[in-house]
């Protein structure tokens, strides 16, 4: 959901060397100023104010209605499930509801230096008293229950309710895992195959008390591994938590990124990053490799391995740091480094052997970040799937990827592959470049604008792709969902306002129609010896659709809509706070493109499929399901009345196993440019099979394909007498 333009960078690397130059609007000089030794965390939200006034679309008012915003969010952050803090707590920290608006504006860091010490005070009450709880054996006779609607759940009066609070969830979570273990156990004795990772085939059958204590320590660890992960978070996390509450009243998408998140931002948008090629995972007090990144230096060296746990990292020939115990986010970094350099692992292998990884540091491409493509034969037609995750692009580097030209290359191979119809899916993909969809767009059309800009006080900016050259004219469908935001959604409604291509997806997409751009806040301050002070991504501008309307909040409404299992729940930009409003301006002038045969025959032919369709209506009836439990937040604590309401659950969600375990005829396969590539890694073979496999249980790629094939302006004829269909000459339907 993060849009950054390039012509943005541009412009705010000119606007930034103004501001810096004049002493008259805005400078810091930590060395000659009114405090020579100023705070880190006030130098923030002095640079926070100065950056949101002076850049944000629609810049708050910061008063009392914005100070209850701010204590809201971040008490909540806080404390979200209501089992740290008491009442007394919240009661002393409600003095400053309607102040932190004049605590911004001077700086005051009186309550969150009063709410950071009360956390951390009663986190460790609660280690306490958690540890406390795992020592008994829980009672599950007792006729007692359990509300996990937190929001509407009051703040414990005193210890002894907090403890009971506690109990409670601690029993719900173990009780859940107790029931699953006890009708595994049953099924094995009934002669039933189960797999589970909580129960071995040769294991003999364990006693009722046996399995309440194993559920009970099972619970105790989750908790041990939850409050180590907290206790890896220090002040400076907290600060950026209390940081991202103000941003949040601007809108959802302004935010602050510490130094670390600037930097997953960065690798997210590009889908690059220089290292070793190793995801990492804290596993108690050790870093456990989880996964090497295919094509990386890890992975061609072949001596790491998914399972090491890292016990030392050195600098090259530098002397050994153990990070046993150390944060994941410190370990991280000491792993990390320029191309070229070296680092050295001290790791214990899964056999429990120790060794020391010699590895050179190297531009590590994270594949599933880029643009992918399949082809499949269907009524003799060929068809290409193109997926996109998302608008990715290295803005440092001109011949870095960038997905205008990785789609734009799919394309062509599709093309070469002769195929008759294209669907792109940019289901579950959150946006990136808007500079890549005009990029993009542009492959379907001859030329015109693809999506107009409008910053607060100034004209509007219309982006076009002038080349008149169309990549491809055929047939094309864009499959979306509701989690298909911001790029994604300027793409999807530039091709229905063309006419150009079928929406087909979700009832609508997310809703994002703003755009953001990350500001360095090191770049405001000279002479710094506070360290890195993170970055400020903030809603610069608006963007519309060429017919004039906004994508905010209604997001792209689907030519042709599919049942969704969350269709029913709230999860778009129009049900998060202080999202921006819905607006319109004046249309562009483009012209529709006429040249796609058969346009609303196809449309009308897909809705008669899919009321027809029993796998649809299964999908739609679940979806209502999953609506109706979505405010069933009780759960009953006596082992007899769960595992009643867990069956009729299970009993009732029996009822839409075929959802999952649907499988459609068709057959995907690699270009073959991509099957030389899988033929020498097996680990992007395996993704690509694994890929292949889920197309091939997609009943919504089934029916965009369907929709390709209304599409045709081919007559697809039958031998009398054969099975085999036959493509004959081109014609007009």
């Amino acid at each position: 959901m993060n849009t950054i333009l390039n012509f943005m960078k541009r412009n705010y690397k000119i606007l930034l060397a103004i501001v810096l130059l004049s002493a008259t609007l805005f400078a810091f000089n930590l060395k000659s100023g009114v405090d020579a030794n100023p705070d880190k965390d006030k130098l923030r939200l002095e640079l926070l104010s100065f950056v949101l006034e002076r850049w944000h679309y629609d810049p708050a008012t910061i008063d009392d209605t914005f100070s209850k915003g701010i204590y809201k969010d971040y008490v909540q952050a806080l404390d979200p499930s209501k089992r740290f803090f008491l009442q007394s707590d919240i009661d002393e920290f409600s003095e400053f509801e309607l102040k932190l608006d004049d605590a911004l504006i001077n700086r005051d860091l009186t309550f969150f230096n009063l709410s950071y010490d009360r956390l951390m005070k009663r986190m460790e009450e609660s280690k306490k008293i958690y540890s406390g709880i795992m020592l008994v054996p829980f009672d599950y006779s007792i006729d007692e229950s359990f509300d996990t609607d937190y929001d509407k759940a009051p703040y414990a009066k005193n210890t002894t309710e907090l403890t009971e609070r506690w109990r409670k969830q601690i029993k719900l979570s173990a009780l859940a895992s107790l029931t699953d273990r006890l009708r595994i156990q049953e099924n094995k004795s009934k002669g039933i195959d189960v797999k589970s990772d909580i129960s071995k085939d040769n294991e003999k059958p364990k006693t009722f008390v046996e399995l309440e204590k194993e559920t009970r320590e099972s619970a105790k660890k989750s908790l041990d591994e939850y409050f180590g992960f907290m206790n890896d978070l220090d002040r400076d996390d907290w600060f950026s938590v209390y940081i991202n509450s103000i941003t949040a009243g601007f809108d959802p998408h302004t935010n602050y990124f510490a130094p670390e998140e600037k930097e997953r931002f960065d690798v997210s948008i590009s889908g690059k990053l220089e290292g070793i090629g190793a995801r990492l995972q804290k596993k108690n007090d050790f870093t456990e490799i989880s996964e090497l990144i295919s094509g990386g230096p890890a992975w061609r060296g072949k001596q790491l391995e998914a399972g090491d746990l890292v016990m030392k990292v050195a600098q090259g020939n530098a002397t050994p740091v153990d990070v046993v115990g150390m944060r994941l986010d410190d370990v991280v970094k000491k792993i990390k480094g320029p191309k070229g350099s070296e680092v050295r692992l001290t790791v214990k292998k899964v056999d429990g052997t120790i060794a020391v990884i010699s590895i050179i540091r190297d531009i590590v491409e994270i594949e599933e970040t880029y643009a992918k493509s399949s082809i499949v034969t269907k009524n003799g037609l060929k068809y290409g799937v193109i997926y996109l995750p998302k608008f990715y692009i290295d803005f440092e580097n001109k011949e870095g990827r960038d997905a205008g030209k990785d789609i734009a290359l799919e394309v062509e191979r599709l093309k070469g592959a002769k195929v008759d119809g294209i669907v792109l899916d940019v289901r579950d993909d959150g946006g990136g470049s808007l500079s890549t969809v005009v990029d993009i767009a542009g492959l379907f059309i001859e030329q015109g604008p693809i999506v107009q800009i409008k910053s607060a006080g100034r004209k509007k900016e219309v982006l076009y792709d002038r080349d008149k050259k169309i990549e491809w004219d055929g047939p094309l469908v864009i499959m979306v969902n509701s989690f298909s935001a911001s790029a994604s959604e300027i793409l999807a409604a530039a091709i229905q306002d063309y006419k150009r291509g079928i929406i087909i997806g979700s009832k609508q997409t997310y809703g994002k129609g703003t755009v953001q751009n990350v500001i360095d806040l090191n770049e405001f301050v000279r002479n710094s010896d506070v360290g890195d002070l993170g970055a400020l991504k903030t809603t610069t501008q608006k963007f519309y659709r060429i017919n004039g309307g906004s994508t905010q909040l209604e997001g792209v409404s689907s030519d042709i809509v599919m049942p969704d299992r969350y269709a029913y729940l709230k999860m778009g930009e129009r049900d998060v706070e202080h999202a921006m409003p819905w607006d319109k301006i004046d249309a562009a002038s483009y012209t529709v493109w006429d040249k796609t045969a058969n346009f609303n025959k196809a449309v009308l032919n897909s809705k008669e499929r899919i009321a027809h369709n029993e796998q649809f209506k299964l999908i739609e009836d679940n979806a209502k399901w999953i609506d109706s439990r979505s405010n069933e937040n009780t759960y009953s604590l006596n082992i007899e009345k769960f595992k009643m309401a867990q069956n009729a659950i299970e009993e009732k969600a029996k009822k839409y196993k075929p959802i999952s375990q649907y499988k459609n005829s068709l057959q995907f396969v690699s270009l073959p440019s991509e099957v030389i590539e899988t033929s020498k890694d097996s680990i992007l073979k395996e993704k690509r099979d694994r890929w292949h496999e889920n197309l091939a249980k997609d009943i919504y790629v089934e029916e965009a394909l369907n929709v390709l094939d209304d599409l045709q302006t081919k007559i697809i004829l039958k031998k009398e007498g054969s099975s085999n269909p036959k493509k004959e000459k081109l014609a007009k339907s």
